[in-house]
């Protein structure tokens, strides 16, 4: 490796209600290092009781001091707890990049400052709030409308972005006076703890902030469990559904942010260069483990031999190594698992007689890591395995079309609806056609999330949004409280 691997402490103990406790079942497990194929840590695992244990603990620090605040005081602890995170973030960083193979240039933004930031923002809409608001009564009389906190939250995260993600459900929960239960994936447990250090720095009040790594059993477990009042989920459409239809029959809410399978429509009028440079960052994003990624390239036959070309040299030409390395654009897979998964529906393309103009298997360059080549495949129909299913990884397909009625009718030929693109040198005609995208987000000529903006998706991609003000109201029940004419 081209880059030092300090060793790193295990995490032995959960935190609930305020205190690093044992497992009562002693359960643990092994972080391996994408990289390295190497224990990086052992970190614990919860059972059934200790989410008992941590529901308990959030339901009392509701009933206690965190519910009687106002939002100026939440506000206050928040940006607390941001700077908390923000001091320690240079090193959770490279701990995630560690953990699931992000390239450090990447994690250092959103895992080193992103959740931070975050709590910052959050913080902000909350503290001139007063949670009311007064109506007048069309008939006559007023309503005072009041937003209280939904109660005690279940937030449950995958390993690709584990600190913004879990940033996304844990900021704007407690400034809407929620307590919260974070259950982080095993695989990224080790940084999960920022959150738990986090807390007791900024003095948080015991039980306000419960962090348990645990596995898909004791997770069904906490999404059903009573002492729950709302879970919100990040992670794949099936496991999406299967918390949905738990949440249904109990009446819970619930937001859902799942797969996706989004369309870069390539128009004619696009800068090739424009897109070529900005490729890696909308569809190759974190070695393709990117659920909003636009990894089905719409190219117009008038233009299909050049974008084709432009793409697969663009994807030739990017660094694949260590994910320590600043210089590293394409970093190692979350596991052996995902590796050999990517390689399947590689394969599968192959199967289909998909042309690969560039990668298609492991980098003879890494002897260790669960790399694979970023990869591209041409000639693509939409039907295809690998236009139509979620692959988590870095490969790319390219579909022509004929024109842009064409276009948007492949772009919404998907049952996901999260992410997408328009590349044209018109904004105005891009708006246009983002509008006839059924999609939650779409980028002109770009693709970043804004945190003041509402992200999340339409069909298989979820339920309810994140981000921006609209990404606080789901943490509040409103209440209304009637006055007659005096």
């Amino acid at each position: 490796m081209t880059t030092a691997h300090a060793e790193i402490a295990d995490r032995d103990e959960l935190f609930v209600g305020g205190r690093w406790v044992t497992p009562v079942s002693g359960g643990s497990f092994d972080v391996i290092e994408a990289a390295t194929e190497k224990v990086l840590a052992r970190t614990a695992l919860a059972s059934n009781a200790d989410v008992d244990a941590a529901v308990a603990a959030a339901r009392a620090a509701l009933a206690g001091p965190w519910g009687a605040m106002s939002g100026a005081e939440r506000a206050d602890l928040l940006d607390r707890f941001a700077a908390a995170l923000k001091s320690r973030g240079r090193d959770t960083a490279r701990l995630v990049s560690r953990e699931n193979g992000m390239p450090i240039s990447l994690s250092n933004g959103v895992n080193g400052i992103g959740a931070a930031a975050m709590f910052s923002y959050y913080a902000l809409l909350v503290r001139d709030d007063s949670g009311e608001e007064v109506r007048p009564g069309v008939f006559g009389g007023r309503t005072v409308v009041r937003r209280e906190p939904v109660g005690v939250v279940a937030a449950i995260t995958p390993w690709n972005y584990p600190q913004p993600l879990a940033a996304m459900k844990l900021a704007p929960a407690l400034a809407a006076g929620c307590t919260v239960v974070l259950k982080p994936a095993p695989e990224t447990a080790l940084d999960a703890y920022a959150f738990a250090d986090a807390a007791v720095e900024a003095g948080l009040p015991a039980g306000v902030v419960n962090v348990l790594p645990a596995g898909r059993e004791t997770s069904a477990y906490l999404v059903e469990h009573p002492g729950v009042d709302k879970v919100a989920f990040t992670g794949s459409t099936a496991a999406g559904r299967a918390i949905g239809e738990v949440c249904g029959r109990l009446l819970r809410p619930v937001t859902l942010e799942l797969g996706g399978k989004s369309a870069a429509i390539v128009t004619e009028q696009a800068d090739l260069d424009v897109f070529a440079g900005k490729l890696l960052e909308v569809s190759l994003v974190n070695n393709g483990q990117t659920c909003h990624a636009s990894t089905r390239i719409l190219a117009p036959r008038s233009r299909y031999d050049e974008v084709v070309e432009a793409v697969t040299e663009t994807v030739r030409a990017l660094t694949v190594g260590d994910p320590l390395d600043p210089a590293t654009q394409i970093g190692p897979l979350v596991s052996a698992a995902q590796r050999e998964r990517v390689l399947g529906y590689i394969e599968a393309g192959r199967a289909d007689g998909y042309r690969v103009t560039t990668g298609g298997g492991r980098p003879s360059s890494q002897a260790v890591g669960w790399f694979v080549e970023p990869t591209v495949f041409a000639d693509v129909d939409n039907s295809a395995r690998i236009a139509q299913e979620e692959i988590f990884g870095p490969v790319l397909t390219i579909t022509p079309y004929t024109d842009e009625d064409e276009a948007v009718a492949i772009a919404n030929d998907s049952d996901y609806g999260l992410g997408g693109t328009v590349w044209t040198t018109d904004e105005q005609h891009g708006l246009e056609l983002a509008a006839r995208i059924h999609t939650g987000t779409v980028g002109v000529n770009h693709y970043a999330l804004d945190l003041a903006a509402p992200f999340g998706g339409v069909k298989a991609s979820g339920l309810g949004r994140e981000l921006g003000p609209e990404g606080l109201q789901p943490y509040y029940a409103a209440k209304s409280v009637y006055f007659g004419t005096r």
